[in-house]
């Protein structure tokens, strides 16, 4: 994203994620000139009245009692969850979730977990935090909060319980293989950085960096990891895995940012939609981090919607090849719209489309060098803390393609190669 694509007006932000919900716009009424007739109210008022004929009749025939907030909050969930998948009507805590999502910050304790085969699983725990300093480890399986078993259908839940007031304690029970009994843990709660962005020298010139979602920070973050590699490389890289795999996307600012990084000029990605603000074009700044040295994105079916618009900005302009499997397919924007009650909505304001003019809405970007679906495990288990090279055969075959020399230069891409600016998509 480039600089300010993140549109900060006074009342709203740009937001692309993969998730679903519903929302409400709300706006000032138009003045009326007094020589022009009132126009028609737009409201049909036959629904109008069905609306409150159902709400009566709930309220008097339904089985249990229902209160009048709780009815008019579910209308409301309704109206715009029938929009489409991403649009959203968000409650206090739906909200702060967002909030959080995009500022990068929150109190808790530190762990980035993920939902598999009905278990919540530690992926990782964050530098630094308590959980890393009590000792949680990648692959521990959440069991219990505070003495109640995790909801297994939902991480929400999961989350939101281990979050909390800075300095407060949370109790959590952890299932870890060789162990045959629970482990006990009390965490107390601190303010935690999220850190999307991850990095590591996989060899001498060669570049590994994981995000794993957009927020505010994420383009700064890229820089400073970026810089940290060079240093310990004590060189500039030769060559950089991109790594956006289940990336589920995030702030648009953020996904620009990271385009702009490694291009020189060109256009990152372009928008549509019925408001002026809705509308922009996204153009790359002088300055390629990497000076040119090659560039394998690692993308599958989990890349969505911000990860989407970093992989075609950098496939379109030839700047990068995209090695996995087809991306998501979510080429909308939602625009998060605070309202009265510390609530939001959240509503889908545009489509984007790559430099290349395509949308990827429901098609998502197919790879430039395609890899098997399930590829078959190890016939040795390789320990969990092996290097990333041994651990993951996906990196050590984007490493192998970095490594490929072409016309263009030294690496598998030239740097020279650049792709036209896109005409406009009406």
């Amino acid at each position: 994203m480039l600089q300010k694509v993140m549109v900060k007006k006074s009342r709203h932000f740009l937001w692309l994620a993969l998730g679903a919900a519903v929302g409400l716009s709300l706006g000032p009424a138009s003045a009326v000139p007094a020589d022009k007739p009132a126009p028609k109210p737009d409201l049909p008022w036959a629904d109008a009245h069905m609306l409150a004929d159902v709400l009566e009749r709930v309220k008097h025939d339904y089985v249990n009692p229902v209160d009048d907030h709780q009815l008019l909050q579910a209308a409301i969930r309704g109206m715009v969850s029938s929009l489409d998948p991403y649009s959203a009507y968000l409650d206090g805590d739906e909200y702060d979730e967002v909030k959080i999502s995009s500022s990068g910050q929150y109190s808790g304790v530190g762990i980035e977990v993920s939902m598999e085969d009905e278990e919540v699983v530690v992926v990782s725990p964050f530098e630094g935090s308590p959980a890393a300093v009590a000792g949680i480890r990648p692959g521990d399986i959440i069991a219990t909060i505070d003495g109640i078993p995790v909801n297994t259908t939902t991480l929400t839940d999961t989350i939101g319980r281990m979050r909390g007031k800075e300095g407060t304690s949370v109790k959590i029970g952890i299932l870890r293989a060789g162990n045959a009994e629970p482990l006990q843990f009390t965490l107390k709660r601190s303010r935690v950085e999220l850190r999307s962005v991850k990095a590591e020298l996989l060899e001498p010139g060669m570049g590994y960096v994981r995000i794993s979602q957009f927020s505010e920070t994420t383009g700064d973050d890229l820089d400073a990891a970026l810089k940290d590699l060079r240093k310990r490389n004590a060189a500039p890289l030769k060559g950089l895995v991109l790594d956006l795999r289940n990336n589920p996307g995030g702030v648009l600012e953020a996904a620009v940012s990271v385009s702009d990084a490694f291009l020189d000029s060109g256009v990152i990605v372009t928008a549509k939609g019925r408001t002026p603000e809705s509308k922009f074009e996204m153009d790359a700044t002088p300055g390629d981090a990497l000076n040119g040295a090659p560039i394998v994105i690692l993308v599958n079916g989990g890349s969505a919607s911000a990860a989407e618009i970093v992989a075609g900005a950098l496939k379109d302009n030839h700047r990068a090849k995209l090695m996995g499997r087809t991306t998501f397919g979510k080429g909308s924007v939602q625009t998060v719209i605070p309202l009265s009650g510390d609530r939001a909505v959240k509503l889908t304001t545009s489509l984007y489309y790559t430099p290349s003019g395509v949308s990827i809405n429901h098609r998502g970007i197919a790879p430039d060098i395609e890899l098997e679906r399930d590829p078959k495990p190890p016939s040795i288990a390789v320990p969990s803390d092996a290097p990333l090279l041994q651990r993951d055969p996906e990196v050590k075959r984007a490493v192998q393609e970095l490594k490929v020399p072409t016309i263009g230069g030294s690496g598998s891409v030239s740097a020279s190669a650049r792709a036209p600016a896109a005409d406009h998509v009406p």
